[in-house]
Formats: structure tokens, C-alpha cells, sequence
């Protein structure tokens, strides 16, 4: 359980592969191309209208149908409000053209209606459209004074408007053939799918993650902490390949409650370290596995940071908190030290030695819901996320020697559930590409 020698490498990854053409490019240049067709059907080769109707088809194309219906009615109000003002603007201008008997009188006439088209959308509490009506409303305007008829030229725009809103929404509608890439296991960090390790994953979230899983797609979750947090957080998750946990120094079997891998540190290193610790006067925690349930013993007097995590922790059923020395040394998982930011520091620096020899190796993390305070990580140096990858692949590989390894991870923090959204969104064309277009082409992985 604790060992498994002989667990090949990652397939070397040459050359630059470019990303595929996602759904959304796809069906943003055909909704165009739509557009435009309408237009030269009606006999509109050239002008504001096919323009305007291929531009709001590019703003309302969406990954999601009703994302795409919102920007669509979105759209349509910013339009209308716009519109209305530039109607009204038109009607005074041709009635009082002393307002235009210079430039600068009529542009400081027409800038006063970009003042009332934005504040009309703050007053109506839809900001999100407030510069898309000063838009709509300088493009009518700015057609003065060639402009004969003002109430056609406003039917004209909201009726382009419309024009793309409707194509966009079609072509979102329509699903595009697609082929199924089942060579691939995708890693994702839980990081990257909720807010902190004490939040439940958002609804939309977990929907669409188990949408993935249902549908076959391989997905690793990779967490920084042990698995009581994972069934915390998203234990409606249909998980069909082994997670890995504790920041890399185990793969976890989910379904069957077991840890399937874990990478403990050696007895006598873990000696070395307690006897640092000790001699730094320092309380810490004990991370082990044993008959595969996390048993955390606690080393010292308890601190008043560690009380702050200590009391939120112990709450859960799913973990062991005891006292004493650990069941058997060749158990123990990760050391944690907790205490005030600028205290971790200094004891990372008095623990430096430890790592010397690269048997070992440290991290250090805030402590979620505690401001202030760090906890500080001591793990085998071999327990690390990109090796627990590898013991993942060398399990899956034995059903599929094919299987390739692939990392979707954020580019920055986790913000709200649609970054979340976006990085599956992001899977879920990587998995299930267009079948129109041409395949990549991949590096075999290399047989053991």
C-alpha cells in the first residue's frame, strides 16, 4: 500500500501543440457568417446593418445556452435605451437647429445624451448595459444631419440588433458533432473549483463536473489536504479515478474509502524531525494513515493558533484527533506546525537543515479562516503532487496503456464559481472536441 516501486515517468512532452478551436470560436464565426448571409440575401452588401447584427452575435455567443440568452436580452435593453435617447436627440435637433449651428454646440448636444443614456441604465439598476446604450445611442446619433427619417433609422438599428441576438442564440442551440478523446486523464486542483477548504463546491459547479465524469471523462482532483476536506466539500461527486491528497503524499480511492498510495516518511527521518521540533519547543501535529483512516496525534501544548484551527477541525466525523505517540512510525504521512505568520517563517528557517539532504520537504500555507496565521508542512520529498500523477497514470495505465497525462489549472486565484465553470468548460472541449476538425497530433506514451 505505502510502496510501489518501479512507477514509470510522464511520456516526454516535444514541440509546441496548439489548443483546439473551441465550440464557442466555432460557432461565433458560423453565427457571423449567418449574419452576414441574411443581410446580402436582403441585398445589404455594405453599411451599419449587417455590421451591428454580426457584432451582437459575437457578444451574445456564449458557452452556455442561457449565458447566451442574457447577453442576448441584455443586448436588447442596452439597444432600446439607447435607441430611445437617440430618437428624442434626433427630434429636438431637426426641430431646433440652433443647437447645431456649430460644432461644438451640437457635439456638446450630443455628449449630453451619452450622460442621460448611461444614467437611465444606473437608474434602472442594470449598469452591465449602461455603456452598450451610450453605444448604441452615439452610432444613431453620429449619422446627423444625413439622417431623413429619425424613427426609421431607430427601427433599422433595434431590428439588426435583434438580428444577431436571434442567430447567436440559434447557433448556441445547435450541438456540433463531436468525438469523445478518451486518452487523456485531466488533473484539476480542488483549489480551482471552490473558494477555500472549508466551502461546499458551488452548485453550477458540481453539476457540470459530474456532467464530465458521466460522460467518461478521466478527471483526477488534486487537493492539499487530506480527504476529510474532499468529503466536505463535494462528496456528491461522482468520482470515477483515485484523487490525490495531502498536497501529493497520497491517491485516494473516493468511492471505496481507501487510500490506494501513500508516501509516508521514513522512521528515522521522522526521529530527526521530532527531535528538531522538540528542541524548538514547538506543539505540532502528526498526520498518519492507519487501517486506511487519518489519524492526526497532537505533540506539546496546545496553542492558542492551533486552538483557532483545532476547534473548527475536530468537528468533522471524518477525522481521528488523539493524543499520545502514533501507532507505528512507518505511518507517518506530514508534520504541521501552526503559529503566526512571521513565527512559520523563523521555524522554517531553523528547520532548514532538515531538508539538506533532499529526504525531505517543506511548504508553508495561510490557514484558511484564521487571518495571521500559517501552518508549516514537513513531507517526504518524494511526496509531491507530480509523483502522485505519475502513480495515478502508472494505476490507469494498466486497462490503458495510451492514456496521456493533461493539467487544467487556473491561471490565478479562485474568484467566483464562473472561473470554476470556465476551467470545465475549458476540460470539456479538451475531452470532447469538434469531430470536424483535425486531431492533434499526440506523442504516443511510451509502453511498460
Amino acid at each position: 500500500m505505502f510502496s510501489l516501486p518501479g512507477i514509470p515517468g510522464n511520456p516526454e512532452r516535444e514541440g509546441r501543440v496548439f489548443p483546439h478551436l473551441g465550440r464557442r470560436i466555432v460557432k461565433t464565426a458560423i453565427a457571423v457568417f449567418l449574419c452576414l448571409m441574411i443581410y446580402h440575401v436582403r441585398g445589404y452588401e455594405t453599411g451599419s446593418m449587417p455590421t451591428e447584427a454580426a457584432i451582437t452575435a459575437i457578444i451574445c455567443m456564449q458557452p452556455y445556452v442561457r449565458d447566451a440568452g442574457k447577453y442576448a436580452l441584455d443586448r436588447l435593453t442596452g439597444s432600446l435605451i439607447g435607441t430611445v435617447w437617440a430618437l428624442l436627440f434626433l427630434l429636438v435637433l431637426m426641430n431646433f437647429p440652433i443647437l447645431s449651428i456649430t460644432k461644438v454646440s451640437l457635439y456638446a448636444f450630443m455628449s449630453l445624451g451619452v450622460l442621460l443614456a448611461i444614467y437611465t441604465a444606473v437608474v434602472l439598476r442594470i449598469t452591465e448595459v449602461a455603456g452598450l446604450a451610450a453605444i448604441i445611442y452615439i452610432c444613431i446619433i453620429a449619422g446627423y444631419p444625413d439622417i431623413e427619417d429619425p424613427l426609421r433609422a431607430a427601427a433599422v438599428r433595434v431590428f439588426d440588433i435583434n438580428v444577431g441576438a436571434i442567430v447567436a442564440i440559434l447557433v448556441n442551440i445547435t450541438h456540433l458533432p463531436r468525438r469523445k478523446d478518451n486518452n487523456h486523464v485531466f488533473f484539476v486542483r480542488t483549489m480551482d473549483l471552490v473558494p477555500d477548504r472549508f466551502s461546499r463546491i458551488p452548485p453550477a459547479v458540481l453539476v457540470r463536473l459530474n456532467y464530465l465524469f458521466n460522460d467518461g471523462a478521466k478527471i483526477s482532483l488534486i487537493s492539499e489536504h487530506a480527504p476529510a476536506f474532499f468529503l466536505l466539500q463535494m462528496r456528491e461527486a461522482r468520482l470515477t479515478v483515485p484523487m490525490i491528497v495531502m498536497d501529493g503524499a497520497g491517491v485516494y480511492d473516493v468511492n471505496n474509502n481507501e487510500f490506494l498510495y501513500a508516501e509516508t516518511i521514513p522512521a528515522e527521518e521522522s526521529e530527526r524531525i521530532k527531535t528538531r521540533l522538540a528542541a524548538l519547543g514547538c506543539s505540532y501535529f502528526i498526520y498518519t494513515i492507519h487501517h486506511n483512516k487519518t489519524c492526526i496525534f497532537h505533540q506539546g501544548k496546545i496553542t492558542e493558533q492551533e486552538k483557532v484551527i483545532y476547534d473548527n477541525m475536530k468537528r468533522s466525523p471524518y477525522r481521528n484527533y488523539l493524543e499520545g505517540e502514533v501507532y507505528e512510525p512507518d505511518e507517518v504521512v506530514y508534520y504541521k506546525v501552526i503559529a503566526t505568520d512571521g513565527m512559520i517563517t523563523g521555524m522554517e528557517a531553523a528547520l532548514r537543515n532538515l531538508m539538506s539532504d533532499g529526504k525531505l520537504r517543506s511548504v508553508i500555507r495561510p490557514q484558511a479562516g484564521a487571518p495571521g496565521i500559517s501552518g508549516l508542512y514537513i513531507y517526504s520529498a518524494e511526496a509531491t503532487v507530480k509523483h502522485a500523477e505519475n502513480v495515478v497514470m502508472w494505476m490507469l495505465r494498466e486497462e490503458n496503456p495510451a492514456l496521456l497525462p493533461m493539467e487544467v489549472f487556473a491561471q490565478g486565484p479562485y474568484r467566483s464559481e464562473q472561473d470554476a465553470i470556465r476551467l470545465l468548460h475549458r476540460i470539456a472541449n479538451e475531452y470532447e472536441p469538434i469531430a470536424l476538425l483535425p486531431k492533434r497530433k499526440k506523442k504516443e506514451a511510451e509502453q511498460h
